[in-house]
């Protein structure tokens, strides 16, 4: 045995009797955070480019900086996710958007979409035994650059973006027959105004409209599951987001559908982790979109913030685990995008850890004797306890890198891969 394992083992077993005097077991808490699942994105590896290259990004999307060596074909993004999850600890799974389809060279357009132009993407999940979450990609096309798509005034416009919603609930449950675990299928659109409207119904009445007509057809929650995304602005939508939260809360709990929260799709006053228990109230399940917003929807890459950790914990205090699709959602093009992924990911899961080693029992008493003095004492308490013992362990029992060794390894594939790209 090495004397660095020697050492983390040594740590782990007084970090162990630590967490053990305040009635927490650690061992139980890394058995559970080995089965949480995180879902990786896609456009982290290319700055959200994608294969098809029919437009502009737009949407009021935007990635900035020009970091050498970023993933141009499917092959290399493979590989990239591939590097990245190697560094992570635990079993995870692959988020990848429609406009990253390979289509052979042929002329293929979003609403003729089908599941063999992900049959390598299917057959590479499966061959590294990951599940796969999709997303329908309404923007960077000819048909969304006047900034509206399911809500368009132009029903022929609106039917082709209908058309394609309707392709990707059939990917979604390709990929989730052929992968043995259900796809969650988000829809998110980009649709709004810059300036004050004055017509805000006509769109949210077609959009609702265009809503039923992809979700008409019933697929089995075993194998697709579907999930619509609001949004407070987007560049260039700042004064009309016709799916806002509102819109969508209402439609998920009338039709059953997965509410998505995004970190980045609220008021920077807003708490997101406030509400999970709410829609919880009224929803049997909900998707995670995790990113970090600075100054507005910025998506920047995750890191171990107050804001992640509260999300973390109300995830673990409510129970919540099992009714929650997590997934990651940022993209930063100024620096190793690999690099991106292992930090944003590694951090979302020892914010997992970090709410699982929680005196949980201990302090719900305190709360409802209303000893809220020892309450908050003992959550100040718990901020320096040995979390970083346990996270060594649990990464050495996941067989991957401890403490910053990962980042030699980020820097020796980008000098032997990336690099190279020109």
């Amino acid at each position: 045995m090495s004397n660095l394992k020697k050492n983390i083992e040594g740590a782990y077993k007084l970090a162990k009797e630590r967490f053990a005097d305040l009635g927490v077991d650690t061992d139980a808490a890394v058995k559970k955070l080995a089965k949480t699942p995180i879902s990786l994105h896609c456009w982290q590896g290319d700055d959200c480019g994608g294969f098809e290259k029919q437009g502009e990004l737009g949407g009021g999307l935007a990635a900035t900086g020009n970091y050498p060596g970023k993933a141009r074909t499917p092959a290399e993004l493979r590989s990239d996710v591939e590097k990245a999850l190697a560094l992570i600890p635990g079993k995870h799974r692959f988020n990848l958007h429609a406009f990253y389809a390979e289509v052979g060279g042929k002329k293929v357009d979003r609403n003729e979409l089908g599941p063999e132009h992900f049959k390598g993407w299917i057959d590479w999940a499966k061959s590294l035994g990951l599940g796969m979450d999709f997303n329908p990609t309404y923007f960077a096309h000819p048909k969304a650059a006047d900034g509206f798509t399911l809500s368009h005034s132009d029903k022929g416009i609106r039917n082709f973006w209908i058309e394609h919603g309707i392709a990707c609930r059939k990917i979604g449950a390709a990929m989730g027959k052929a992968l043995g675990t259900p796809c969650v299928t988000n829809v998110w659109i980009p649709d709004g105004y810059k300036d004050i409207p004055v017509d805000r119904k006509g769109p949210r009445e077609r959009l609702a409209e265009s809503l039923d007509k992809v979700f008409a057809q019933s697929i089995s929650p075993k194998l697709n599951l579907d999930a619509i995304e609001g949004k407070l602005f987007g560049i260039g939508f700042e004064s009309y987001t016709v799916g806002s939260h509102e819109f969508y809360l209402g439609y998920s709990v009338k039709n059953n559908k997965l509410l998505c929260l995004d970190a980045g799709h609220y008021h920077p006053t807003e708490s997101l982790a406030d509400k999970i228990t709410a829609v919880f109230s009224f929803l049997p399940e909900i998707l995670l979109h995790v990113s970090r917003g600075v100054r507005w929807d910025s998506d920047h890459v995750v890191i171990l913030n107050d804001d992640l950790l509260a999300l973390a914990q109300e995830l673990v205090r409510g129970d919540y685990l099992s009714r929650t699709h997590i997934g990651l959602d940022f993209f930063d093009a100024s620096i190793n995008r690999i690099a991106a992924w292992v930090i944003g990911t590694r951090c979302m899961i020892k914010a997992l850890l970090m709410a699982m080693l929680e005196p949980i029992d201990d302090l719900r008493r305190l709360e409802a004797e209303g000893q809220h003095t020892a309450r908050l004492a003992l959550l100040e308490e718990c901020k320096t306890l040995p979390l970083g013992a346990v996270w060594d362990y649990y990464c050495t029992t996941q067989n991957v890198p401890v403490g910053m060794a990962w980042m030699e390894e980020v820097k020796a594939y980008e000098a032997a891969v990336t690099s190279k790209r020109q």
